[in-house]
């Protein structure tokens, strides 16, 4: 790992329609440059088994069946970066719109970071059922055609487009070809990473620059 992987603050965010292989993804880049993985989940799950108020504020928006709102979410994010020793983070799942995202840059603003980059995991559709379909068919799960699946990726881009126009905007959104094995990606990834670092706007083996097609294998 860079010695640079380890200091000062680095804000990335990870994204990627389902199949992508984003979960593991994070998991494998938050370990390799000492990040703090946050997801919504995690912090929604931490906060109501602890009985925080915000936790219970959390629970009585799910028994309701109710999206938690911004505002909780966001301070969830504000009470993890207060009790962080480091701004060191990898979020995966937040933010999830141009509203979270402002919000989310002006909560970083206060701990004088920014969002070091937006990854997005570009996988071409074919590539994407053919994993889902047998994900499905390994876990037993019928109900997961094709037709349903070539769904749920359709409404991953309906939804993450004005986030990716955001960053997008902000030059800081990074495209990475996701197709290959798993240690491919990954240092697709940190090439991203670290040439930004050196101040660069393209990556290596695959990266590409903001606003740009996929990068190359």
């Amino acid at each position: 790992m860079a010695a640079a992987a380890t200091q000062g603050r680095e804000i990335v965010l990870l994204m990627g329609p389902p199949g992508a292989g984003k979960g593991t993804q994070a998991s494998r880049l938050a370990a390799e440059r000492g990040l703090t993985k946050l997801s919504t989940g995690d912090m929604l799950r931490d906060h109501v088994a602890r009985g925080t108020e915000l936790g219970q504020r959390a629970q009585a928006f799910m028994d309701a069946g109710d999206l938690v709102p911004d505002d909780v979410i966001i301070g969830m994010v504000s009470a993890t970066f207060e009790e962080a020793p480091a701004m060191r983070f990898l979020l995966d799942g937040f933010p999830r719109t141009p509203g979270q995202a402002a919000a989310l840059d002006a909560l970083l603003a206060e701990h004088g970071a920014r969002i070091t980059a937006a990854i997005v995991l570009d996988v071409d559709d074919e590539e994407l059922v053919r994993r889902l379909l047998g994900r499905a068919e390994e876990e037993g799960r019928s109900d997961d055609s094709e037709d349903v699946i070539r769904n749920r990726m359709d409404v991953y881009r309906r939804q993450t487009q004005p986030l990716l126009d955001y960053y997008d905007g902000q030059r800081s959104l990074r495209r990475v070809d996701g197709s290959g094995d798993m240690e491919t990606i990954t240092a697709r990834m940190r090439d991203v990473l670290e040439a930004m670092e050196d101040g660069s706007s393209h990556g290596r083996d695959g990266a590409s620059p903001p606003g740009s097609p996929m990068g190359n294998p």
